[in-house]
């Protein structure tokens, strides 16, 4: 790494208090360089889900690429990755060089528990902070970006803003507890359509509403082609029966399912 040894310690005991918190993070390792480039081979850098949290690996646009390609690896949950980057060709430098970064992803230490939650309205403001101290890894997907800036930034918390909700469902982990909890039934019928397609996929399968929503959504689900042995595993309505329909209370009778069904599933694989 081309800093003064302070620095180096510096770097690494920051990636000792990221391991020690569990959190999850990217080291990106420039290993090559050819040419002119802004950096020297052995710079590193630490990328979390939010972005930089430490080191360079040049700045400017390769490193505005490299953090959110981290970002992207992290969300992924992918293998450690080689890439070998032409500055002028790939990041749109004046630069003439190429680098080789390696990606090295660190997931979250005992955040193996992965939840995703479409819809960013206020039953998942209300949720979500219950939901972070847990072991969890938590994805929100909105098509509103003023509902996903009032998310808290937490390690464990991705949330991102999305034209076609639907589309982001096949690059779930599997495993995944799933929440439809959009602006509406016709919102959520497509998310649920494409993950009913693989149940075995999403351990729970969650849509917000009452009694009749179900219902209709059932009776659709069927005539689309959803066969009923999957349809019996969607939870709507949503969290366990108790409480008013204060935003607050029906966030907590969610996470009381979230968290039962999580360690009846945990039992039943023992």
């Amino acid at each position: 790494m081309s800093t003064r040894p302070a620095e180096q310690s510096g770097f690494y005991a920051q990636v000792s208090r990221l391991e020690a918190e569990r959190a999850p993070f990217v080291l990106v390792t420039l290993v090559e360089t050819l040419g002119s480039t802004p950096q020297d081979a052995g710079a590193k850098m630490l990328v979390g889900p939010a972005g930089l949290l430490g080191g360079t690996v040049g700045g400017g646009r390769i490193e505005a690429k490299a953090i959110a390609f981290a970002q992207d690896l992290l969300e992924h949950r992918a293998p450690p990755t080689l890439v070998n980057w032409t500055l002028k060709g790939d990041a749109g430098m004046t630069c003439g060089g190429s680098v080789k970064l390696y990606f090295e992803p660190h997931v979250a230490g005992g955040a193996t528990w992965s939840i995703a939650i479409f819809g960013a309205g206020h039953v998942t403001q209300a949720l979500v902070p219950v939901l972070l101290p847990l072991p969890c890894q938590i994805a929100v997907y909105d098509t509103r970006p003023e509902w996903i800036a009032r998310l808290p930034a937490a390690w464990n918390l991705t949330a991102r803003t999305c034209e076609d909700l639907a589309a982001e469902v096949d690059a779930l982990p599997s495993g995944t507890f799933l929440l439809s909890m959009t602006q509406g039934h016709k919102t959520d019928r497509p998310i649920l359509q494409r993950a009913l397609t693989s149940t075995e996929k999403f351990p729970y399968l969650g849509c917000i509403g009452s009694d009749a929503k179900a219902t209709v959504l059932r009776q659709e689900l069927a005539a689309d082609g959803v066969p009923p042995p999957a349809l019996d595993k969607l939870f709507c309505p949503i969290g366990l029966d108790f409480g008013t329909n204060h935003p607050h209370e029906i966030a907590l009778s969610i996470a009381a399912q979230l968290v039962s069904e999580r360690d009846r599933l945990a039992a039943q694989s023992v």
